[in-house]
């Protein structure tokens, strides 16, 4: 299907309002996403332009430089989760969860939320089975944290024509990959709908740091401006505010005190609650019990 195909279009002025319990105007969730990199291939993404250009391997310099966020980075984030008794969702690649289990145990102990986030770190439409990629996945994570996942975020937000549907057929609830509201929406398959939880590209640190490479600082400036116009658009209807965080990124020792900064300001929120995308996916469902059913 075309993007057009699995959703509809809709104002989000011309819809009813929903409502958070207890009075609370926003919910924010954290993805934290953990990735391992595969040494013998082309690094994800880069720090240093190797001098003689190409794709050299191994690249020590771009691999050191992300594992350095799931040796060190990953543990100073913690503090900052630990301190404000905050959730977070763990977007983890299914291999990953072997290869970094202190990270998966630390999340599995606090209660996090695991989101499937493909076996490896590689765009969805260069993965030979997608199927497989999915199925491998989703066991990684049901077979260490004895649930199957939810939730579904594709690596770099990379989806084929056929991702939504082989989630639903295999049993995945929600994915983040259409950032496209500030509502969870439900999207169209070939068999069960599937609803998406709101993500975000703006308020993610890869585009901001690795992207657009703006200083440190922009994370919590950007963050804030975006909680306070949103908390002003929730006075009338509930809104769903995401914040991404990688460890190699926002776990850095010069970028962390921003992350925190913007949880800091959030969390004096009395109204606001700090939800997982599987709690803001029930809710949404009670406040929309037919909406999976008009889909």
């Amino acid at each position: 299907m075309l993007p057009t195909e699995r959703i509809s279009y809709s104002a989000i002025s011309e819809r009813p309002p929903l409502r958070l319990p207890g009075g609370a105007r926003m919910a924010v969730w954290i993805i934290v996403n953990v990735e391992e990199w595969d040494p013998k291939e082309t690094m994800p993404r880069t720090v240093l332009t190797p001098p003689a250009g190409g794709a050299p391997m191994p690249d020590i310099p771009n691999w050191a430089w992300h594992e350095y966020g799931n040796r060190v980075g990953f543990w100073r984030m913690l503090e900052v989760f630990d301190r404000h008794a905050v959730p977070a969702a763990l977007a983890i690649n299914g291999k990953a969860i072997a290869s970094y289990e202190p990270i998966a145990r630390a999340a599995k102990e606090r209660g996090w939320e695991f989101i499937g986030h493909g076996y490896g770190q590689k765009n969805m439409q260069k993965v030979p089975d997608e199927r497989e990629d999915i199925a491998k996945t989703r066991e990684a994570i049901r077979a260490y944290t004895g649930r199957d996942p939810r939730g579904w975020l594709g690596p770099g937000l990379t989806e084929t024509w056929e991702t939504p549907d082989l989630l639903a057929e295999q049993g995945f609830d929600y994915v983040c990959d259409w950032v496209l509201d500030d509502e969870p929406v439900v999207l169209r398959t070939r068999t069960t709908p599937i609803v998406n939880i709101p993500y975000t590209q703006e308020c993610n640190d890869v585009a901001m740091m690795l992207i657009q490479h703006h200083k440190a600082s922009e994370y919590a400036d950007r963050a804030i401006d975006q909680f306070d116009q949103l908390y002003a658009d929730a006075q009338g209807s509930a809104r769903v505010m995401a914040l991404v965080v990688h460890p190699y990124i926002m776990g850095a020792p010069h970028r962390l005190k921003y992350f925190a900064k913007a949880v800091e300001h959030i969390r004096q929120h009395d109204d606001v609650v700090f939800w997982t995308g599987e709690r803001i996916l029930d809710w949404y469902r009670g406040e929309r019990p037919n909406a999976l059913a008009k889909s």
